[in-house]
């Protein structure tokens, strides 16, 4: 994986929202949602991002896609810089990269017809040159996404949770992007249901040759399809790394508490394995502590922690880590 090509890179990623106060709508404060990013996903990869909810996952694939336009930082798709893209230029690079929303109840247009929603993208940037051909492509999509071809005339209304989302999926297909954002794709979704979408997700990347950024709160799944995957906590990535490796050795102490609340399938195990209570609350983004930000929570912390914010350092080949056990 080290040779092959970068298509994503992400740099010192912020967003950050202003709070504002008063008559006069002062800016008073600044919610630091994303606050200073960074990693690269090569071509092929499947990168995932984990953390608890409010932790900026969302808003960090938003800001790469431009749908909420960072404070600071770049992202370079495939080498091409996508901060301060405007207009025509924007618009072109849509077609390398989309997104399948969280919620398929509510990120699909229920005036408008299933083929519709497949046909116009094809239509706005020129992927298929005649209606007919974008009609032709739009059944060829549901079919490739396990859906029967005949349901181009149906409203999202008519559909369960999981066929909405294969819906979503195949109109994120429709342009022929080389990457993809997943943002929680199974999370409103049954649990019968969750790893037919997950199949499908990996099937896809592997017949289309795509590269996923895949969002989710789920550790176990994340470890199933991501190759390398990043741990978020208050707008910062804690650490970073090989998928198996950094859910077999958490080093972060945000990571093996994450780790230790996954439940285990096997009794006897499960009663042997130290869980790690984490005490208080998530700091809020609007004023985090000092220092490190997990400093307010964390079992180990230390003085220095309270004081000096940690970088995120190599400790290993490949491993990366923000913490002051390991770069101290």
């Amino acid at each position: 994986m080290a040779e092959q090509e970068v298509v994503l890179a992400v740099r010192d990623l912020r967003k950050y929202f202003p709070v504002k106060r008063g008559l006069l709508a002062r800016v008073r404060a600044h919610v630091k949602a994303v606050d200073g990013v960074s990693f690269t996903i090569r071509k092929g990869e499947v990168f995932g991002l984990v953390g608890e909810s409010g932790c900026g996952k969302t808003t960090t694939s938003r800001a790469i896609l431009q749908l909420d336009p960072p404070t600071e930082g770049s992202v370079q798709l495939e080498g091409q810089e996508l901060v301060g893209l405007r207009g025509e230029a924007l618009r072109r690079m849509r077609t390398k990269m989309q997104i399948i929303f969280q919620n398929p109840y509510s990120s699909l247009n229920p005036r408008m017809t299933v083929g519709r929603m497949l046909v116009e993208p094809m239509l706005v940037h020129g992927i298929a040159k005649s209606s007919q051909e974008a009609q032709d492509r739009a059944a060829a999509l549901l079919q490739m996404v396990g859906l029967n071809p005949y349901f181009v005339n149906r409203f999202p209304s008519e559909f369960s949770g999981g066929q909405r989302q294969r819906i979503g999926i195949a109109r994120a297909l429709s342009v022929n992007p080389s990457f993809v954002i997943c943002d929680e794709p199974i999370s409103s979704l049954d649990v019968s249901i969750q790893s037919q979408i997950v199949n499908l997700l990996r099937r896809l990347q592997r017949e289309l040759d795509l590269t996923y950024l895949f969002i989710s709160h789920d550790l176990s799944m994340v470890r199933y399809i991501s190759n390398r995957m990043g741990v978020m906590y208050l707008g910062k990535i804690v650490e970073l790394g090989d998928s198996k490796t950094v859910l077999r050795t958490p080093m972060h102490p945000y990571t093996q508490a994450l780790w230790s609340a996954l439940p285990i399938p096997d009794p006897e195990i499960e009663a042997r394995r130290e869980r790690i209570i984490l005490e208080g609350d998530v700091p809020s983004p609007i004023d985090p502590p000092p220092g490190c930000r997990f400093s307010t929570r964390c079992p180990r912390v230390m003085d220095l922690c309270r004081e000096v914010e940690p970088a995120l350092a190599e400790c290993e080949p490949g491993r990366w880590v923000a913490c002051h056990l390991y770069t101290s």
